[in-house]
């Protein structure tokens, strides 16, 4: 758990690097994600010289079970979220319905991109696989 915990923060802690040094406007987590990503898809591409080198929680599921667990209590993370938006009850009140509407703009658009990467990839595994969805 300690190894997996550690690279997932390895991850953010070097894409919050690229991020700043690069300056690009996309936040250093989700490059963080996306560097993560790589290494999951080079791991499992060369899954014999994977376990070679790398230390057996990165390759035995390891790393699964520790995203699986912090996934598990992903709810209490929105904590300092809810705090924070109890300090700022004032741009609340002032911009609440322009507020409401940007939320519920993004989730409709969130989802939508959602369901529209969803059938695309099904479609592409379908095509793969032999089989029609």
């Amino acid at each position: 758990m300690i190894v997996g915990l550690t690279l997932i923060l390895l991850a953010q802690l070097l894409g919050e690097t690229c991020a700043r040094a690069v300056g690009v406007p996309v936040p250093g987590p989700v490059i963080g994600m996306a560097l993560l990503l790589a290494f999951l898809a080079l791991r499992d591409r060369w899954r014999p010289a994977s376990t070679r080198w790398l230390p057996p929680p990165l390759v035995d599921g390891g790393l699964e079970t520790t995203a699986k667990g912090l996934l598990a209590h992903l709810s209490i993370m929105f904590v300092p979220a809810a705090v924070g938006i109890v300090g700022k009850l004032d741009v609340l009140a002032s911009h609440g319905l322009a507020l409401a509407i940007v939320l519920c703009l993004s989730v409709t658009l969130t989802l939508a991109a959602t369901v529209l990467t969803f059938v695309a990839v099904s479609r592409l595994m379908a095509r793969r696989g032999g089989e029609r969805p």
